[in-house]
Formats: C-alpha cells, structure tokens, sequence
C-alpha cells in the first residue's frame, strides 16, 4: 500500500494549504449534496456525517474506529454525538492535527488495526482510505484481492456480530482504460495524461476496479447492506475545493510560496500539483473513475 511517505507527500506536504483553504478540521472526502447543488460545502459534508452516522447506528457511548482519520471530521462528529473514537492515520501532519483538537487519534497503518491494536469497537468507517491500500505493485503481482481479503479480515475482527462498516472509497469507473497505457508523456488532456497525474498525486497508491471487488473481497465477514454511487456529489465537492485553494489570500500565497523547493526539486510534485489542471475532477468528470459509499454489515 502507500507507506508513510508516500503518505505524507499526498497530504503532510501541502498540509497547511489545505487547512488554511478548507478548515482545522478539514473534510477531504466526497461531501454528500444528493444533487442539491445550492448547499454550501460544509452543509453537505455535514449532511454526509449525518448519513454515515446513521448507517452505522451511531449512539452516545459508542466505540467507534475511523480507519484513515484525516484530519478528524468524523472523529470530531462522533464526540458531539457523544460517541468514542479513535482514528489512525500515516500522515504527521494529520496526526498532528487531531491531536492538536483533543482528538484520539494513532500514527498507524489502517490494515493491520486488529482487535489486538486497540480492542473491540461497537462500528467502523473508513473514509477516503480505501484507495490507498494496495499498491500497483499488488496489482501487477495480482495480490490486489488478497490485500482488500486481510483488511476486511482484520476490520470484522473489531466489531461484534451485526456491527456496521461504512466504507468511503474512489474505484475506478466504467470508462477506465487499460492500465498500460497510463503515461505522464501521453499527450496533453488525453485519459492517460490525467490518470498518470493521479498517479503522481498518490504514489503507493491503486484503486479497486469497481464496487464489485470491494464487496466481493468483504465476503465471507461482511454482507452489503448498500452501495451508492457519490460520482456526481464528489464533482461538485472537488470544484468548491478548487475555489477555496486557488483563492489569493497574504497569507496562502506564502504558504504556496514555501513549497517552491519541492517544485524545484520533485518532477512528481511538479507534474502532480502544478500542471494547471485537476486530474481527480476530469477523471470522475470522463467517469474514469467512480465513487461509492458502501455499507457492511458482520455476519
């Protein structure tokens, strides 16, 4: 999967921009509009927090696993729900963050929490997470399955029999092309070109190919309680998350200007994050990709 370094270039590099552009408690998963385009960001990730609580039956006391934290929305959910949770990240400056809000969150690698790591929880999410638990290398050696099987494995090894698991991921959609013909040196605005972006923007990183493996590799632990496509909700999410950190500001131009020695010295960086285009909004745009949110329930 993506290691910690990989991680912290996808997210600890460019951790203050975000933050500054998007909140302490920045929300960097899908918001959840339901195609009520008049509501602003922070009411539609708030309608998603709502739904996921929901879906997992969120009650005061609950114990409950956040699997790829972020920067603690949903933990900070939970503890106004007057749940308990504890969330796992590989980013530091993710950590950092939560800590920094009284959140309880661990520098830990989402795959291997088992009941062993942090005990039993009463439910589990896992938001924007999903996608970077298997790497292209899993992929090629053709052990991607058997990355996803461990994972629901160990997840079903924390929750008691009924106990829920929301699941928040990126796959790849119905328009992907054959992997081989990604390429950085494809020409410009070509399918390949952005997927080759995406990859840059998330070393270590490979998706699921559709909802359909997801759910096949949650068997025999896990049964689907439901699958919905968020492709058309993480558009919108993306393009109100393009406004704010493109936005001029003293102070986020400073921050943007602190990144100069990585641009200086990275082609990844450079080809990733200043290519003048977003790569994650074309390709679900060109259904490249999709997005779902998956409901499991232990059996």
């Amino acid at each position: 999967m993506a290691d910690r370094k990989d991680i912290d270039f996808s997210y600890t590099l460019t951790d203050k921009v975000i933050r500054l552009s998007l909140g302490e408690l920045t929300d960097f998963s899908g918001a959840k509009y339901d195609g009520d385009f008049t509501l602003t960001l922070e009411q539609a990730q708030r309608r998603k927090h709502e739904y996921v609580a929901e879906q997992i039956g969120l009650e005061p006391g609950k114990r409950v696993i956040d699997l790829g934290c972020g920067w603690g929305p949903m933990l900070n959910f939970f503890r106004q729900r007057g749940a308990s949770g504890v969330g796992v990240t590989l980013s530091s400056a993710q950590l950092e963050a939560c800590r920094k809000h009284g959140l309880e969150a661990r520098l830990h690698d989402a795959r291997e929490v088992t009941r062993d790591t942090f005990g039993p929880f009463d439910a589990a999410v896992s938001l924007g997470a999903f996608e970077h638990f298997a790497a292209p290398d899993d992929y090629e050696a053709g052990r991607q399955d058997a990355v996803y099987e461990r994972f629901f494995t160990n997840v079903a090894s924390l929750l008691p029999t009924g106990g829920r698991f929301y699941v928040q991921t990126m796959v790849f959609g119905p328009k992907m092309i054959p992997i081989e013909q990604v390429d950085r040196h494809a020409p410009r605005d070509s399918d390949a070109w952005y997927l080759a972006m995406m990859q840059a923007a998330f070393p270590g990183s490979f998706l699921p190919f559709g909802k359909e493996q997801v759910i096949r590799c949650a068997e025999p632990h896990f049964k689907v309680v439901s699958a919905v496509s968020g492709r058309l909700d993480y558009i919108e999410t993306i393009k109100e998350w393009d406004k704010r950190t493109e936005a001029w500001t003293p102070r986020l131009a400073l921050l943007k200007l602190r990144l100069i020695p990585k641009w200086l010295t990275s082609p990844d960086f450079r080809f990733a994050f200043t290519s003048g285009a977003s790569s994650n909004l074309v390709c679900f745009e060109r259904e490249l990709m999709e997005h779902f949110r998956l409901v499991f329930e232990k059996l």
